[in-house]
């Protein structure tokens, strides 16, 4: 529901944009802090318009890149700090198949991040995941901390928390101006704030809320087909079920990859979606032309055919969601070139929604300043010259 609108405190330590999971568990640091933080977010909530929304998304400790895999411990404890804050449960640990032919760079990745003893053979796939059925010639891993997080419920539950601490979370306010200065001034549809720091997680759209300060980041917001696939046989892959989540990496037909879990949101339907979109102004991203293609669910049926037997070919549900894309698929975590007490979370690329209660803390020590608990070299906004060269 909307904020309620009575006048508050125009003036506060922090000031963070967005309240998708990013940015709620940026805000969720800072209070914890004792920081006096205002949380803004331009749609009322709850809303689905950007990447956050859903119940479910995969959790796991297998990544391609060690940067990740080294901050995914630290995660998995933030989100069970957060469980015992709220006291509801957002984590359900089913396991993990990574598949994928043998000798593909990202899989041997994945390799070193799920540990030892991780390699399924037949037999032992047959146990964890009957209904899957690799080809010839493709290798399968095992992640036994993967799983599913809950995450709508987990972003209500974060949000709570930030509120519970002293946090002051307004929706329905659009942000229109930010005006840079020792004390920055945030000038919204619904109010004029200020505070000495602020962090921009605004998602698809921190391009458009970034332009006025200068700065141009290679972000590319991604329209992505979520869908939603019915079994044959009532109970095979569903929630109810120990049917594992998984991923199929290095597949020829699927450069980006393909993942899966047991849907929470429609018993009896699987959720198995490819990892890659068609790019879309967020402004637009529901006004697809009727009749459009839709080339990555032929693909995905093509792939369920061969992998997932046990489900209809054709979806049954098709949803959307939104990526924002960087050119390498990693995070920008980062201070403002021109204004260091502006911080940048952007471009999660598919894949930030595990790794909020991290990126958060990482977005929170910048901003007030500190050494970050893991190394921000591999997200620098450095990387990209030409975003330097617009802002200074």
């Amino acid at each position: 529901m909307a904020a309620l609108r009575q006048p508050q405190q125009a003036s506060y330590d922090a000031i963070v944009i967005g309240a998708g999971i990013q940015g709620s568990f940026a805000a969720y640091h800072l209070a914890q802090r004792h920081r006096d933080t205002l949380l803004l977010e331009q749609f009322v909530l709850p809303h689905s318009r950007g990447s956050s929304h859903g119940q479910s998304r995969i959790t796991r400790s297998a990544y391609p890149q060690a940067h990740y895999a080294r901050m995914m411990p630290d995660s998995f404890l933030l989100w069970q700090r957060l469980e015992a804050e709220a006291g509801t449960s957002l984590y359900r640990r089913t396991g993990l198949v990574v598949l994928g032919p043998a000798g593909d760079p990202e899989l041997e990745g994945c390799r070193h991040g799920a540990g030892p003893g991780d390699t399924l053979d037949a037999a032992a796939l047959a146990r964890r995941f009957p209904g899957l059925r690799p080809r010839a010639g493709d290798v399968t891993l095992w992640d036994g901390s993967g799983g599913g997080l809950r995450a709508d419920r987990a972003l209500r539950a974060v949000q709570e928390v930030f509120r519970r601490h002293g946090g002051t979370l307004r929706d329905g306010e659009k942000v229109l101006s930010i005006q840079p200065g020792a004390v920055l001034t945030v000038t919204t549809t619904g109010g004029v704030y200020r505070a000495p720091r602020l962090i921009i997680a605004a998602g698809a759209w921190t391009s458009a809320v970034l332009a006025p300060l200068g700065l141009r980041l290679p972000l590319q917001p991604l329209r992505i087909n979520v869908c939603y696939w019915r079994e044959k046989e009532p109970g095979s892959y569903s929630a109810g079920t120990a049917t594992p989540c998984f991923m199929a990496l290095g597949l020829p037909e699927a450069p980006h990859g393909i993942y899966g879990l047991p849907a929470l949101e429609y018993p009896g339907l699987v959720k198995v979606c490819s990892h890659h979109g068609s790019p879309v102004d967020p402004e637009d991203r529901d006004r697809a032309p009727p009749g459009a293609p839709h080339p990555d669910v032929a693909l995905l049926s093509s792939f369920i055919s061969s992998y997932l037997p046990g489900l209809e070919p054709q979806p049954a549900v098709l949803e959307t969601c939104m990526y924002t894309n960087t050119p390498d698929g990693d995070f920008i975590l980062d201070r403002h070139p021109k204004h260091s007490n502006i911080v940048i979370g952007a471009g999660f690329s598919g894949h930030g929604f595990k790794l909020a209660p991290v990126v958060g803390k990482l977005l929170c020590e910048l901003s007030l300043g500190e050494e970050p608990s893991h190394s921000t070299a591999p997200f620098a906004i450095s990387r990209f010259p030409g975003a330097l060269r617009a802002a200074l």
